[in-house]
């Protein structure tokens, strides 16, 4: 005979703290950011790279990155703010918008922010696989110039990609194959897009994405293939997503199977010994002196309500 499951009992999905989503995103990034730097391959293989997506887009007629570059790099009043584009928004927009899910919308927040570390992996696989020359470190008869290291005076950066000065080695430079710069922004878009509500941030949620891929590859940091790969790892990581939540479900419930934690409320409902013969019952605040020698409502001098409702009253 069939089972049929009494409403209401389906299983809930799991509360998140911040306390435990705070440290997990940190860990995520700190990996991400290890990974970009261990993974640095051969600087001859990475402008062979490079120099062969280039190659790919001219054959397609694809190439945007020259005539944005040129555009970027004689007219300073779009440069300079494509810089800052650059070298802020990716690290600040997409926290802003994960806690803006956390608060407003936690039932969504967890599928959305699975989808996020996933892709991240993926691309830590691209850059592990394939190192990349960015356009602007080939040599300068390819065409190219670094609008950051040209309008660095403008800002925090150097000349070595969005790093603050001093820091270039704390960065991977030929981590360019696939643009999380663009793979970001469009996981950006499709939140706002999807839970932001309003028209003003339906228009953030398609402005933001298509600008980060016309400045990635007006500065010169990226090649246009670099943004289409970004946007497939992004699309990899959405169909992987809801596995790797079956995989993190079953994970935990081996974790509460081998470390079950008692509810507070059943640990306070036994019966507490709190000295030698002195116990309380549940809901009692001063404990009272029983004798196991006597059964329970037949202490000395008892009273009715002490003994039950059927017990005598005591002889006066």
């Amino acid at each position: 005979m069939p089972q049929t499951e009494t409403p209401g009992t389906e299983a809930a999905p799991p509360r998140l703290r911040w306390w435990t989503e705070l440290p997990l995103i940190v860990l995520v990034y700190a990996c991400y950011s290890a990974g970009r730097l261990l993974a640095r391959g051969d600087v001859t293989s990475a402008v062979d790279h490079g120099l062969a997506i280039l190659r790919i887009e001219k054959f397609l007629h694809i190439n945007a990155e020259h005539p944005l570059n040129r555009l970027f790099r004689t007219e300073a009043w779009i440069g300079v703010p494509a810089d800052f584009w650059y070298a802020s928004l990716h690290y600040m927009v997409t926290p802003v918008i994960l806690v803006w899910l956390f608060r407003t919308r936690a039932v969504q927040y967890r599928a959305a922010r699975t989808w996020l570390m996933t892709s991240t992996f993926i691309g830590l696989i691209g850059f592990t696989l394939l190192p990349t020359c960015p356009p602007r470190l080939l040599s300068a008869d390819h065409g190219f110039v670094d609008t950051m290291a040209q309008y660095s005076s403008y800002g925090w950066w150097g000349g070595e990609a969005s790093a603050p000065r001093g820091l270039g080695g704390m960065t991977n430079q030929y981590a360019a194959m696939p643009s999380l710069h663009v793979g970001w922004a469009l996981w950006c878009g499709v939140m706002l897009w999807r839970h932001g509500g309003t028209r003003a941030a339906k228009t953030a949620g398609v402005v933001y994405p298509l600008v980060t891929t016309i400045v990635v590859m007006g500065t010169a940091n990226h090649y246009f293939l670099d943004a289409v790969a970004g946007a497939a790892v992004m699309g990899a990581g959405l169909l992987l997503a809801p596995l790797v939540t079956r995989r993190a479900d079953r994970v935990a419930g081996w974790m509460a199977g081998r470390f079950p934690i008692v509810p507070v409320a059943a640990r306070g409902a036994e019966t507490s010994i709190v000295s030698a013969g002195c116990q309380t019952s549940p809901g009692e605040r001063i404990p009272r002196q029983r004798e196991s020698r006597f059964g329970p409502g037949a202490e000395p001098g008892a009273t009715p309500s002490d003994a039950g409702d059927g017990a005598p009253a005591a002889a006066r």
